[in-house]
């Protein structure tokens, strides 16, 4: 039958399974929000406050769902707002498709209105992207653009289509999506068998896992792996979920804020496993003391990232998941008791968490954590908060944690709380947020009120961009230049002007009780969390330091 290419791109959306997609409308997409709106019954439509926002949401959605998440915008000024959802997506392998509009075809290239080449701003930032310059071949893009979305490391995935490709007819013939196979042909038995040899040789191995768990659905056979070679387990932050913070086993996060137990495990361990995890500058610190007395055995998908920032010893290319079930089989169990004496020690003498009298992130977490169970999805937005949300919260399962790693994107976790809300129903969704991040997309806000979403936003309000300030406190003599907000901006007015409810939290006895009148309001909620501006995140290692030189404490730093 023949249909128009906005039809044509709606039936393949249905093909691929979308349920949901957030945007934006333009003149360059009003005929694909035409067909939306002939099609609203099967696609559902979430109208967000900026095209930014709607490239986070669908981020969320995907990392929520494990879903490939699509946004939508139409040409110019509306496609390079998804710029920083793309490249946010891209950077932390998330599949998403966004879809933007564009000039018709005989206006392309002549500096027409609201025309800008989308493909040449996104290909850094996008595993392909395509221009869509035929309408009989739209329906296979789309195909594509989904399949390369989600096989091997997955990845945004940009179409750009003309506005007179959206009207022109053509035949449709409606297809079955691709099954993806896991990423299995590099697999060799050479390479597990000399894994093997590494693991059942180790006297003191180390588990280091990232995101690529999460996204390869391997925390099982993860927790498996661990249990059977008797070995403790740091994260990365990309990987929060992959291991349940609550097992004996894990020792937390690893890295510039990670523990002193996992950075001394590093820096002592014989063997670093690496799992799904691209050994980025934030885990490494110094390069030439990065796990010196260690071999690394590096297990990815993406051949790319093996060797790329450290050598390994060993590798295996393929799907985590995958790579894990076979040399689960193979692993000889072996008594490392010496091993684990050493980080119970270090564990009893850096404990993370602190007793204090005022209200602290520390308290505010742990209390979500109380009253959920533990049972909730946790966005964040990017800053100190984010780390504490890392360090305190008790994650234990995957796609728990929505962040953005790779990018740092403040102004993130409101839009993809709101993605991760519509993908889970039955979950609660808070995002813990900073009023710097928070301020950078609050327009959202209307979005999550509009549709009843019951996201809870909790401010960690220390009237400053905290994480800049913390490094101009301990790096430039407390100058603190331009880092101060001191704003008469009213958190709770705002949520209530937008239609949500807002709560002031200014004294730690007060913390459970706003808590569960903001779950059981089951509406969206603000809550403005009033803490020290001067409060730090550490552990934290300086720049150019080595992993075992982490600062634990405000007096590491006094002394230095």
């Amino acid at each position: 039958m023949k249909l128009t290419g906005a039809e044509i791109l709606v039936e393949c959306l249905l093909e691929q399974g979308v349920d949901t997609i957030f945007g934006f409308p333009g003149g360059a997409v009003l005929n694909i929000y035409d067909a939306l709106y002939k099609y609203q019954d099967k696609i559902r439509h979430i109208l967000t406050s900026h095209e930014q926002g709607a490239a986070h949401a669908a981020d969320g959605y995907a990392r929520a769902s494990g879903k490939v998440g699509v946004c939508l915008a139409t040409s110019g000024p509306g496609a390079t707002n998804l710029v920083t959802g793309i490249a946010t997506a891209y950077m932390d392998s998330i599949p998403m498709v966004a879809i933007t509009g564009n000039v018709p075809l005989s206006l392309l290239g002549k500096d027409s209105f609201q025309e800008v080449d989308i493909t040449g701003i996104t290909m850094p930032i996008t595993k392909h992207n395509f221009i869509v310059k035929r309408v009989e071949d739209l329906a296979d893009i789309v195909r594509r653009a989904f399949r390369i979305a989600r096989e091997g490391r997955p990845g945004p995935v940009l179409i750009d289509i003309p506005k007179d490709i959206t009207a022109q007819k053509t035949d449709y013939v409606k297809k079955q999506p691709e099954v993806i196979e896991r990423s299995t042909e590099y697999i060799s038995d050479k390479a597990v068998e000399q894994a093997l040899e590494l693991l059942n040789s180790s006297e003191k191995p180390l588990v280091y896992a990232g995101g690529g768990v999460c996204a390869s659905d391997a925390a099982e056979e993860l927790l498996e792996f661990a249990e059977k070679l008797n070995a403790p387990v740091t994260l990365s932050l990309m990987g929060m979920g992959a291991f349940p913070a609550t097992h004996e086993l894990y020792t937390g996060m690893v890295g510039m804020h990670g523990t002193k137990t996992s950075n001394m495990a590093v820096t002592e361990c014989d063997l670093l496993v690496a799992i799904g995890a691209r050994f980025s500058d934030r885990v490494i610190s110094k390069l030439e003391r990065f796990a010196p007395k260690a071999k690394i055995l590096h297990i990815d998908v993406d051949e790319a990232e093996v060797n790329k920032n450290i050598r390994s010893e060993c590798h295996i290319i393929g799907d985590v998941k995958a790579v894990l079930k076979r040399i689960n089989t193979g692993i000889i169990p072996k008594d490392r008791s010496q091993w684990h004496d050493y980080i119970n020690d270090l564990k009893r003498r850096y404990p993370l968490h602190t007793e204090s009298d005022d209200l602290t992130p520390q308290y505010i977490l742990d209390k979500i954590y109380e009253i959920t169970g533990g049972d909730a999805i946790i966005s964040t937005e990017v800053g100190q908060h984010q780390i504490w949300t890392a360090q305190y919260y008790k994650f234990t399962k995957p796609r728990t944690m929505i962040t953005s790693g790779g990018l740092g994107t403040m102004g993130f976790g409101l839009g993809a709380s709101i993605g991760a809300q519509i993908a889970r129903p039955d979950k609660r969704v808070i995002n813990i947020a900073g009023d710097g991040s928070f301020r950078m997309n609050l327009t959202e806000l209307a979005t999550a009120v509009e549709y009843d979403l019951p996201v809870i936003v909790v401010i960690m309000n220390n009237h400053a961009l905290g994480m800049v300030r913390q490094w101009q406190n301990m790096f430039y003599d407390r100058r603190y230049s331009q880092t101060t907000l001191d704003r008469t901006t009213d958190f709770v007015k705002l949520a209530e002007a937008f239609g949500a409810y807002g709560f002031n939290l200014t004294r730690k006895e007060d913390t459970e009780s706003i808590l569960r009148k903001a779950l059981d309001l089951k509406k969206t909620v603000v809550i403005n969390c009033e803490i020290n501006r001067d409060l730090k995140v550490l552990p934290m290692v300086p720049p150019g330091a080595a992993l075992e030189e982490v600062v634990v404490s405000e007096s590491d730093i006094i002394n230095n």
